[in-house]
């Protein structure tokens, strides 16, 4: 499965938040100046043919929804970076978090803590 462009993700969004739609119903939810129609139904489709979103037809009309969840979407993600980035190390990228400072010593006390709980 693909990644997703920034315009992509946000028009997922509001799949995750809202449910299934039309396209119409969906520019409601952009900020202004909203994008036109057809840009949206053409990002819509092309997230159908990734395989993150599915239709219904209603007449001559396709209602849209999501096909993968923002969890599992944010867990593909996540591996990908760790596969690009890391060379698949999940030790190498939580130490990267640590020696940023991005992840404080009581979080991952209590990661470890999970863990060893599972």
């Amino acid at each position: 499965m693909k990644g997703l462009t920034k315009r992509e993700e946000e028009i997922m969004n509001i799949f995750w938040k809202k449910g299934a739609m039309f396209v119409k119903e969906m520019l409601a939810y952009f900020e202004e100046p909203q994008p036109h129609f057809n840009t949206v139904s053409t990002i819509v489709r092309g997230l159908e043919e990734k395989g993150f979103v599915g239709h219904k037809v209603y007449g001559n009309t396709y209602q849209y929804f999501a096909l993968i969840s923002e969890e599992e979407f944010g867990k593909r993600t996540l591996s990908g970076i760790v596969g690009r980035y890391f060379k698949n190390s999940y030790l190498s990228a939580v130490s990267s978090l640590v020696e940023e400072e991005k992840i404080s010593l009581d979080e991952l006390k209590a990661l470890i803590e999970k863990v060893e709980k599972q």
